[in-house]
């Protein structure tokens, strides 16, 4: 009887070390990234695709033969549309499952809910979407684009369309409240009226009384930095009181072909929006990219802005693996600047003084199509200038000492 459990006992310990040896080898194979995007809540309208475009670019660079020899191994969690819950999980992404990396976060109120994480740890953060700016930390690469890459530039179209009287509107937060203030500025210093100005939560649906404001008004341009499932309710119901462009002209700064199509490309047709990339831009890299989306996400499915920039972040980060030859965060923080990829808007690289990349910028008419006709493309690249001179006196000071 002895013998027979000393048989058992050596056979249990012989299944316990090829365990853990495995494990080991897995480990060693593998390094891991968060994923940290809103799958639920007002937000997920925008975000799950940012995650699953993630995701794509992940799988290709592993089928590829992965970083440095090792497979990357995403670990994805929901932010809730709530900003403590972005907080709670990247600080578990970092401290429990020991992320290199995180790709995520949409609106500028999480990623400022984020931004003390990484900065304590000294992890990095890959952000996907435009902003306000007034923001450039060292653990933080910006794909998305700062207000000169977008807002400002958009803001210049519509005055050259002949637009006089501007009224703001966008959902109360730190992006559309810090947005508006550039946008005033803008406006202020080039001699134009600005009729009204009106905020509403994330996540509300009822604008009867901020439409009527803007039909009061004699407007003739909106600009919006309304956020998700909101522009649903604020569209139909500024198309069912006859606010309809060219009469009145809505510039979007957070609609792209995912908000498109759920908000019904009948209510937004000739509405515009001021993007880095269109799904409709026509190289080879964007037919690429497109083909590989919609074979893995289905046919149906549209890619966007935000989706690109969640995309292309990821060969970035590879990229700068592969030249500072390590995964450690401070390691490819230093390697980062300079390094470029071909995305599908085109050529992008990374501000070593920033650490926002330098970017496109574009106009996008709605069509019939659910797709956007390109009424504006810049002939270059534009460098980030994420600290407004008509908002700010605050400056990134040198290269590698961003404040």
């Amino acid at each position: 009887m002895k013998n027979v459990i000393l048989t058992f006992a050596l056979l249990a310990l012989v299944f316990s070390c090829k365990e853990k040896k495995e494990t080991s080898n897995s480990n060693e194979d593998t390094i891991k990234v968060g994923v940290l995007h809103s799958l639920s809540g007002t937000m997920a309208i925008s975000e799950t695709d940012c995650k699953n475009a993630t995701i794509l670019a992940i799988e290709e660079i592993n089928a590829a033969g992965g970083v440095l020899g090792k497979q990357i191994e995403p670990i994805i969690e929901d932010g809730a549309s709530d900003w403590p819950t972005f907080t709670e999980k990247a600080t578990k992404l970092i401290d429990q499952n020991k992320v290199k990396s995180v790709f995520g976060c949409w609106t500028s109120s999480s990623r400022k809910a984020v931004l003390p994480v990484f900065e304590s740890k000294n992890n990095l953060l890959f952000y996907p979407v435009q902003y306000e700016g007034m923001e450039a930390s060292k653990n933080v690469i910006y794909t998305g684009a700062a207000p000169n890459q977008q807002i400002l530039p958009a803001v210049e179209y519509m005055i050259k369309a002949g637009k006089k009287k501007f009224f703001l509107v966008g959902s109360d937060y730190v992006f559309p409240r810090t947005a508006n203030k550039i946008i005033k500025a803008k406006l202020k210093l080039d001699g134009y009226d600005i009729v009204g100005e009106e905020y509403a939560p994330l996540g509300h649906t009822d604008f009867t009384s901020i439409v009527q404001k803007i039909k009061s008004s004699g407007a003739d341009a909106v600009l919006n930095t309304i956020n998700g499932d909101s522009n649903i309710g604020f569209f139909k119901q500024m198309k069912s009181s006859g606010l309809s462009s060219p009469a009145v002209t809505c510039m979007s700064f957070s609609i792209a072909e995912v908000e498109l199509k759920g908000i019904g490309v009948d209510i937004m047709k000739d509405q515009l929006t001021a993007w880095n990339y269109f799904m409709s831009m026509k190289s080879e890299a964007n037919e690429k990219f497109i083909k590989a989306y919609q074979a893995k996400y289905g046919a149906d499915k549209v890619t966007d802005d935000p989706i690109e920039a969640a995309y292309f972040g990821v060969y970035l980060w590879a990229e700068a693996v592969k030249k500072a030859n390590s995964f450690e965060p401070a390691d490819v923080q230093k390697a980062i600047g300079g390094v470029s990829f071909d995305a599908p808007e085109g050529t992008v690289s990374i501000d070593p003084k920033t650490n926002h990349t330098i970017k496109n910028f574009m106009i996008g008419k709605a069509n019939e199509h659910g797709q956007f006709d390109i009424m504006y493309q810049s002939p270059v690249m534009i460098k980030a200038d994420p600290f407004p001179s008509i908002a700010t006196d605050k400056r990134v000071i040198a290269p590698g000492n961003i404040q």
